[in-house]
């Protein structure tokens, strides 16, 4: 016997204006963590010892730190300890510099000395700020710009591994077009034999080479 015949029914349509109206309070939106949310995480081991940071209610995992970085934060912490000698040269320690956002960069300079912070929230800024960059290094030149620009840290350097340079940031502004609202509109990248001055201690004259692996 042939097979019966199979019908299949045309799709049918549906105008837009049938459908059922979703407001944007019914989108579905990603969740952005608390600093208090993120450090609570913290206490309960969720992390496991991983290197994380809170950028913007993301949790941010970093990758290891391979060799070249750990020589360069060797080199760099004890001639920020010299230009700065009367500054907390902080290495790898907070910034509370939002309410969601808690980078963890690899150098930043605050005034005082730790104990002037002894029960009370991480710094919300910093005079100087500094990223060692290898495999973070779009992520330090945007995301992170953007971040300590509209948190006015007024000097933010990127040690530059690939192209053995220093990129030094200037002069924060608001930009609606930026990442975060926020971008550094003077930028200068450095190369060995050049030498540069933070701006909250001009009396230092640190060669770019020294501060390179």
């Amino acid at each position: 016997m042939p097979s019966p015949a199979i019908r299949y029914n045309a799709p049918m349509t549906i105008a837009e204006s049938q459908l059922p109206q979703v407001t944007p309070q019914q989108q579905p939106t990603p969740y952005r963590f608390t600093r208090e949310e993120y450090y609570r995480m913290g206490d309960l081991g969720i992390f496991h010892d991983k290197r994380v940071e809170l950028i913007e209610g993301e949790i941010i995992y970093m990758p290891p730190m391979k060799d070249l970085h750990a020589v360069a934060i060797g080199l760099v912490g004890p001639i920020l300890a010299n230009a700065f000698p009367d500054f907390w040269v902080r290495n790898q320690l907070p910034l509370a510099v939002a309410k969601k956002s808690d980078p963890v960069p690899d150098f930043s300079v605050t005034p005082g000395n730790p104990r002037d912070y002894l029960g009370k929230p991480h710094p919300h800024t910093a005079l100087l700020v500094i990223e060692i960059a290898d495999s973070t290094l779009a992520f330090d030149r945007n995301t992170k710009a953007s971040l300590y620009a509209r948190a006015a840290v007024l000097d933010y350097w990127i040690l530059n591994l690939r192209d053995r340079s220093l990129e030094v940031y200037r002069d924060p502004v608001t930009d609606p077009d930026a990442p975060l609202g926020h971008r550094y509109q003077s930028l200068a990248t450095l190369h060995p034999p050049a030498i540069i001055s933070p701006l909250a201690a001009p009396a230092a004259q640190i060669p770019v080479a020294d501060l390179l692996p």
